[in-house]
């Protein structure tokens, strides 16, 4: 028992000493520190549909981040067509406290199991800082439903209702027909009556 309170009374003071010099370190020297997210903005990933990937940027850092430069990878062209967006953009500056946000569109080609990887960003921490290299979040894998089942499951299926219509005129439409020929033959007899 002593002995693991020994222990943590050594890595509670190694923490303390660390982020005490950390700190210290940093309000001498003021750098820029990116946060990077990527997220698939879609709710369902269909074979032949758009699919909206959005990059976020965030400089979280004391200074500006300089020459920042994202490049995505993940998406290779025998899997899927760019639609819109563009897969390396490169930011001039993002100042302390800010962000930067851009967009891509892609069309998978085919169906399955995907595994959506992370973009990578580089960036200068400062004017003449050094350069960092990052990666983005990662929303993993996902997996692409073919186009036929997704239309199964969300389309308006109008030639169902087309098909439901024409089979059920009859069933309504015949006694429709005998109920107003019969209503029609009454009222004629009725009027007949009220003349004589």
């Amino acid at each position: 028992m002593a002995l693991w309170r020994t222990g943590l009374l050594v890595v509670s003071v190694a923490c303390v000493a660390v982020c005490g010099g950390d700190e210290a370190g940093s309000k001498s020297q003021q750098r820029a520190r990116l946060l990077v997210s990527k997220q698939i903005q879609n709710q369902y990933l269909v074979e032949g549909k758009d699919i909206v990937v959005k990059y976020s940027l965030y400089n979280v850092g004391d200074a500006a981040a300089v020459g920042v430069k994202l490049a995505e990878t993940g998406f290779p062209s025998d899997a899927f067509d760019m639609v819109g967006g563009a897969m390396k953009v490169a930011v001039d500056r993002i100042p302390p406290g800010g962000d930067n946000g851009h967009t891509i569109v892609v069309r998978p080609k085919r169906f399955g199991g995907f595994n959506f990887t992370s973009a990578e960003v580089s960036y200068k921490t400062s004017d003449d800082g050094e350069l960092q290299l990052a990666q983005s979040s990662d929303p993993g894998q996902g997996y692409i439903l073919p186009l036929k089942e997704y239309e199964k499951q969300f389309s308006a299926h109008m030639m169902d209702w087309a098909a439901f219509a024409v089979m059920t005129l009859p069933s309504l439409g015949i006694p429709f027909l005998l109920w107003h020929s019969s209503k029609a033959k009454y009222e004629g007899i009725a009027r007949a009556g009220k003349k004589d």
